[in-house]
């Protein structure tokens, strides 16, 4: 008998830590199930957590561009300096050259108020398309902010480091979903018009996926030069 009893206080012991294993587990599955949820019913919502939270692809600078610097600001004489619009209050945005990324997307500037030329995309007065992206905002207003404002007719002015002026109207202006984006850029790289020089100009918009930590979509802009 007593061999039974003393068995028998050993295993209850043993039933009693895995009851305690079994209620820590299922307390950590619990607040996994309503994290996700959570998220889940969180997509697509306005982005409303603190700038200084937010995981983005790549370091940005909100520190504001002087006038000493954007007077500063020089290239080669045939690549893009500065670009304009007057309609959303952009006067003279330094642009500067990107490349594309390890995945191959298209980078952006450091700063939120520069724009970016795709350094093998087209050159202003020569044929074929410029592409050009910025921040719509990150913790504060980008230079593309306001960039779905613009409706076809409006204009865009981009200064060449020569000083000469060019003059690009909008054709298009679209916003794209983050899913089909990819399948867009290649009418991006191209002029609106085959027989006029383009100027696409690309940033985020929409609202922000807690999920996938952007936003959800793209505003993809094309115009095309006018003398």
């Amino acid at each position: 008998m007593s061999l039974k009893i003393n068995n028998l206080k050993k295993y209850r012991s043993k039933i009693i830590w895995g009851v305690v294993i079994l209620i820590f587990a299922g307390c950590i599955l619990r607040v996994a199930i309503w994290e996700n949820n959570y998220y889940h019913d969180k997509e697509g919502s306005v982005r409303a957590v603190s700038p200084t939270t937010i995981a983005t692809p790549e370091e940005v600078d909100k520190t504001p561009i002087t006038q000493d610097d954007i007077d500063a600001w020089t290239v080669e004489e045939n690549k893009p300096r500065y670009l304009s619009i007057e309609k959303i209050d952009i006067k003279n945005a330094r642009v500067l050259p990107v490349g594309v990324g390890a995945a191959g997307q298209l980078l952006t500037p450091t700063s939120i108020y520069d724009v970016g030329w795709y350094e093998k995309s087209g050159l202003p007065g020569r044929s074929g398309a410029m592409l050009m992206d910025g921040h719509s905002g990150v913790g504060a207003p980008g230079v593309f902010n306001r960039l779905p404002e613009l409706v076809p007719g409006d204009v865009i002015t981009v200064e060449r480091g020569d000083g000469a002026v060019f003059k690009y109207e909008v054709a298009e202006n679209n916003t794209v979903s983050l899913d089909d984006a990819d399948d867009k850029m290649n009418d991006m790289q191209v002029s609106a018009d085959p027989t006029k020089e383009g100027l696409n100009l690309i940033t985020c918009t929409g609202d922000w996926s807690y999920n996938r930590q952007t936003y959800l979509s793209r505003q993809f802009l094309r115009a095309v030069r006018v003398e």
